[in-house]
């Protein structure tokens, strides 16, 4: 017995929208069916079949087989309708139906009438398509906003019904665009194409300068500045300001003009000005149409006279090889005098080409400045003088010094350590200096743990230094030297292993561990010491001794090998070396020519 064909069912039918002219939508129209059994889609609107090659900048079939969909782009107000998807097979016809109303925006947006602050509009509701306007509402747009930006209009709110209205609260001087958007129940609608860009008529300013301020210049001078007043405020052509001024307890105005829409300082010039002269100060504005509004009153100084006192005391001396320290005393200053707001240290060298080879300030009553980045070993001069706003006053009487020589230019040598529980002991060789360098006054002890940047210094006049430091890490440690000329070239970092590693290793943390840093090799003869000497320093302490070759095994340089001299062609010598792990003697045998260390 033969099966009957699986219905069809429309799945997904077109749905009614309430769209804006310029959006794309889809309708849709979707069926299940049998699968022995073609499927074919037509669309009409309004009556009438789509043809979508004719229409096809507006109407597409997206989809295939079971989905019979309709896209419509850039929708237009001739779009509204009924639209109808007729879905055929061998057996059967099924139709589903939705309506699509396109809503058209306001139109002819017309400027009728335009004042300083107001602007009468009028428009067109455009077409509705059956879905009601209920409110309006008017934007605005002017070079200095950013974008459109709805504005407050009389009435107050604009119905469906309302075609016309009165924006209130424009800026004067400015150009205007308009435009009007509907909306209904759904939404806002597309807005309506601008209006004609219009200029509102000029008034009298009415927004006054700003952070006004000043003071300083030049005697006989009252210097005053103010924010200035940007395009947007200035309310119409021919802009500038005004300045009214008078001495404090003077009952007379005296007033200028700046004719500069740009401006934003004045100078009052006037021979009868003292320094230091208190005015009470306003600034205002003006345009084509009159003044406008002034600022409240402030107070600025009338300016100064350079201080007219040298300081005295004037003394220095070298804290280093680059650096002096300049002092000297305060001048008690009084109006007569000149004010003084802080000193300027000059410096140079007895063979400058320069008067003067340096300048540093410093504010308020500070009496010694500390100059940086000097030359060792080199005489400098120096002098005083105060400053204020009215420039600077005369030097004091020119002092000099000699900075100290450079520090040691060579790091401590030879360093050894021993480490006893948490005690570190340390030893070096003392650094000698030449004749060009400062005396070493002592050492300086740099450490920190392996994995921490906070360095801990410890002070030493020995050659000689213990710490007491927790080994639960590594630490790394370098020494240098201290002189008057400041602190000398640091020896290259150490790396002191945590006590855990020393006892993997198999030494005994409870024992002295002895560790040699560098190791002096004597070459002796059965007549006695000769005249031969080496150095091996090793950074980490970790020697290498490879494997025998041709019975001699020869020994690498684990840092820099240097060779002093030499009398004989081959010397036997025999010393004690030590390394992380054990001490051992070893029988050395040193080679001139060849520059190497062998071991037979």
């Amino acid at each position: 017995m033969a099966v009957p064909p699986e219905r069809t069912i429309i799945t997904e039918p077109p749905a009614p929208m309430d769209v804006t002219v310029g959006e794309s939508i889809v309708l849709t129209c979707q069926v299940s069916h049998d699968p022995s059994m073609e499927v074919a889609f037509v669309w009409s609107f309004n009556g009438h079949i789509i043809d979508l090659k004719k229409d096809a900048a507006h109407f597409e079939r997206i989809g295939g087989g079971s989905v019979g969909d309709l896209m419509i782009r850039n929708i237009q107000l001739s779009h509204s309708g009924r639209y109808l998807c007729a879905v055929t097979t061998a057996l059967e016809n099924l139709l589903a139906m939705a309506e699509i109303i396109v809503r058209g925006p306001p139109e002819e947006v017309r400027v009728e009438h335009v004042s300083s602050t107001t602007s009468q509009l009028s428009w067109r509701p455009g077409s509705d398509n059956n879905s009601p306007i209920q409110i309006f509402t008017v934007q605005a747009r002017t070079p200095f906003s950013v974008g459109w930006q709805a504005v407050s209009t009389v009435p107050e709110i604009l119905n469906g019904q309302t075609y016309n209205a009165t924006v209130v609260g424009l800026i004067p001087w400015v150009e205007y665009e308009f435009r009007v958007l509907a909306g209904n129940s759904i939404g806002i609608g597309e807005p309506s194409k601008a209006s004609e860009l219009l200029r509102t008529k000029a008034s009298v300013p009415i927004v006054a300068p700003t952070n006004i301020q000043g003071g300083g210049g030049s005697r006989s001078e009252l210097v005053v500045t103010w924010e200035p007043i940007p395009e947007e405020l200035q309310s119409g052509g021919e802009f500038g300001y005004v300045v009214m001024l008078r001495p404090v307890g003077s009952a007379t105005w005296t007033k200028e003009r700046v004719p500069s829409v740009e401006a934003s300082r004045f100078v009052y010039r006037n021979e009868s000005v003292t320094p230091l002269s208190p005015f009470e100060v306003k600034v205002g504005v003006y345009n084509s149409e009159g003044e406008g509004a002034l600022s409240t009153v402030s107070i600025i100084y009338s300016g100064e006279d350079e201080p007219q006192l040298a300081p005295r005391g004037t003394s220095a001396q070298s804290f280093s090889a680059s650096e002096m320290e300049v002092s000297w005393t305060a001048i008690a200053w009084n109006r007569i005098t000149g004010r003084v707001l802080g000193y300027e240290v000059l410096y140079w060298t007895d063979n400058s080409r320069e008067p003067m080879i340096g300048k540093v300030r410093v504010h308020g009553n500070v009496t010694t400045k500390i100059i940086m980045g000097l030359k060792a070993n080199t005489v400098y001069f120096a002098s005083v003088r105060a400053y204020n706003t009215g420039g600077t006053g005369p030097s004091s009487p020119p002092v000099n010094v000699t900075t100290k020589k450079s520090p040691p230019s060579q790091p401590p040598a030879n360093i050894a350590w021993k480490l006893t529980n948490s005690k570190l002991c340390l030893n070096w060789e003392h650094v000698k200096t030449m004749e060009n360098e400062s005396e070493v006054l002592g050492y300086k002890i740099l450490y920190r743990q392996n994995r921490q940047s906070k360095t801990h210094v410890l002070e030493t006049n020995n050659t000689s230094a213990e710490l007491l430091v927790p080994f639960e890490e590594d630490y790394l440690i370098e020494i240098r030297t201290v002189s008057d000329g400041g602190d000398g070239s640091s020896s290259e970092e150490i790396r002191i292993p945590k006590m855990s590693s020393l006892s993997s290793r198999g030494v005994s943390v409870s024992e002295p561990g002895i560790h040699f840093l560098s190791v002096v090799i004597i070459a002796v003869h059965s007549t006695g010491i000769v005249n031969s000497r080496w150095t091996v320093t090793c950074q980490s302490c970790d020697l290498v001794l490879p494997e025998p070759n041709n019975n001699h095994y020869k020994l690498w340089r684990c840092g820099k090998l240097m060779r002093k001299s030499c009398d004989r062609e081959q010397s036997k010598a025999s010393t004690r070396w030590g390394d992380q792990t054990h001490l051992r003697n070893i029988s050395i045998l040193t080679d001139p020519a060849k520059g190497d260390l062998q071991m037979p």
